[in-house]
């Protein structure tokens, strides 16, 4: 557990074999989550953090957004519409989908990040919304991704 009661737990769920190119370090990911977390002064809670291939990311975005095909990453939220005060909550969980991620540097950190953000209110639904969004994530990208 991290300190002060923030938990990020950050899994590879993928089904079959894959090559080295295809490895996901959950790690690295997971220690990015909480990074952006603490960023938006979350200090306790709970976040998990799962990857998956594109059957089961399929199967998520029918079963919860009534959409076909898989999409890059989805967001569930477990306070609900109204988040918790600002410091403690359990923040949600956040699905990504690596064989669905544009094949350019940093699109993990992106998608993990855009992820973490939808738990926490941050939406695109507007012009001014995803000016805000996008600009947030540029800023935690900057301030906590170090490509490899």
């Amino acid at each position: 557990m991290s300190e002060a009661g923030l938990v990020v737990v950050a899994t590879d769920e993928r089904a079959g074999d894959r090559s080295e190119s295809e490895t996901v370090d959950v790690g690295a990911w997971a220690a990015l989550a909480e990074a952006a977390l603490r960023a938006e002064n979350v200090t306790t809670g709970e976040l998990n953090l799962v990857f998956v291939d594109p059957a089961e990311m399929a199967r998520l975005n029918a079963e919860h957004m009534g959409e076909d095909g898989p999409t890059d990453v989805l967001s569930f939220p477990l306070d609900g519409a109204d988040p918790a005060p600002v410091g403690a909550r359990m923040v949600g969980d956040v699905v990504v989908c690596p064989a669905c991620a544009r094949p350019r540097p940093g699109e993990l950190a992106l998608l993990v990040l855009h992820g973490v953000l939808h738990l926490l209110g941050y939406d695109h639904a507007c012009a001014a919304d995803a000016a805000r969004m996008q600009a947030r994530e540029r800023e935690l990208l900057a301030a906590h991704y170090r490509r490899s």
